[in-house]
């Protein structure tokens, strides 16, 4: 399915009015800052979808499958071509290899072009055995004790590399499940000394025009120790490796209640944030939608964002993408409420009055540093993103947009009941 740019016009039209007596509104009440500038930038804004999100995800006890997934990695751009057609801000694919590894890498490429989709970070995987493998990552890849396993797991990530080098992609992601589940079962030293000297070999391998993703998690699968659990670790990694070495910080990769904005300041001041993986949760890794359980924490994370985008030059700009998963809910509507979240806490952001805030900070007035993050939350900037999505074309309202046209019942005609995703 692709959707015409006559289609989203039409139905655009129903809502301009309203749209235009709500933005000449905002725009009237903001005084500090040009509005056509965090137009222009929010117009800019390049979200990458991840290939595995855009079917139904699932739990340790089940999963759920809605029609239409798509079954096929051409299927899947098609599905981000929609995102994209819709928001203007989907312009980005990541894929996850094996799970989408292209038999025709002509074919995908100009598939990708005709929805005007780049190819953004690979993603290796070596958390699942795969069927036609030698070795058992069971008990680890990068950092496992014998040195042929992990020869195995350094040759996935460089074939990983030659994959996405193909396809114009230049940046690796690469998250680690390793660790332990038990006290003594393995050797911290030796595991982090094996995984420095394995990412080492897999960095010297890329590209010198590529950038490599360090993420990290504090748990799961393994549940008394992770290898890379937390941006310290990831950093250490990163500074191993070289100058092209980063950072990747994925939002649900966190212990509860954890600064995360402060983790973004820390690192962008170092130059070391390499990108973002949105999502939110309640408990941990829960890659629920962007902003649904922690809408201010985003705003704050987008503040530092800013303000690191500004003033630290030495940081690259950050690689952006969506990392969330659920089986309940239609997985594109929750990639277009997820990109909507993230645009929203952006434009929040860049409200902030940054002079009067520092004067604030300067003279210690708490209360009023309050105040100044406050007044830019609470301000509805949807009208400044939905003028942004006007600018490239885009739907003023995608969810309303993707309804109205029927997409899921028309995924369904096209593609069946019974498909599943590839990957999840």
């Amino acid at each position: 399915m692709k959707i015409e740019q006559d289609q989203i016009s039409t139905i655009n039209k129903t809502s301009w009015q309203q749209h235009n007596e709500a933005f000449d509104h905002l725009a009237s009440t903001i005084k500090h800052i040009d509005v056509e500038d965090i137009i222009s930038t929010l117009a800019e804004f390049q979200i990458a979808i991840p290939s595995w999100a855009l079917g139904a995800g699932g739990t340790r006890f089940g999963r759920f499958r809605f029609g239409g997934e798509p079954a096929t990695l051409a299927q899947k751009l098609n599905d981000i071509g929609v995102l994209h057609s819709l928001t203007g801000s989907a312009g980005a694919v990541s894929l996850h290899i094996p799970w989408d590894i292209p038999e025709d890498y002509k074919a995908i490429k100009e598939i990708a072009s005709s929805h005007n989709i780049e190819f953004d970070a690979v993603n290796s995987n070596t958390f699942q055995d795969q069927p036609d493998a030698q070795h058992s990552y069971k008990f680890g890849s990068l950092s496992h004790i014998h040195r042929d396993i992990r020869n195995q797991a350094i040759a996935h990530n460089k074939e990983v590399i030659d994959i996405g080098t193909k396809l114009g992609s230049k940046s690796l992601t690469i998250w680690l499940a390793d660790g332990s589940s038990f006290p003594g079962q393995h050797n911290f030293q030796k595991a982090f000394s094996h995984t420095r000297e394995s990412i080492v070999d897999i960095y010297n391998y890329m590209p010198e025009d590529w950038k490599l993703f360090i993420e990290y998690k504090p748990y799961e699968p393994n549940f008394y120790s992770t290898v890379i659990q937390d941006w310290g670790t990831s950093l250490l990694l990163a500074n191993a490796c070289g100058e092209r070495a980063f950072t990747l910080v994925d939002l649900g990769h966190h212990l509860p209640n954890t600064n995360i904005e402060q983790i973004v300041a820390t690192l962008m001041l170092h130059g070391k944030l390499g990108g973002f993986h949105f999502n939110d949760s309640k408990y941990g890794d829960d890659d629920l939608t962007v902003g649904a359980i922690k809408p201010y924490a985003l705003f704050l994370i987008f503040n530092e964002l800013v303000y690191g985008m500004k003033h630290n030059t030495n940081n690259p700009t950050p690689s952006w993408m969506i990392d969330a998963s659920h089986n309940i809910k239609d997985p594109l509507e929750d990639l277009l409420q997820s990109l909507d979240a993230a645009m929203i806490a952006y434009a929040k952001a860049m409200l902030i009055d940054q002079k009067k805030l520092s004067e604030a900070q300067q003279s210690n007035d708490v209360s009023r540093c309050q105040e100044i993050l406050k007044d830019a939350y609470l301000t509805d900037v949807r009208p400044i993103v939905q003028q942004a999505r006007l600018n490239v074309s885009a739907a003023l309202h995608p969810l309303e947009a993707y309804r109205s046209l029927n997409v899921r019942k028309q995924l369904i005609k096209e593609r069946g009941l019974k498909t599943a995703a590839t990957g999840l």
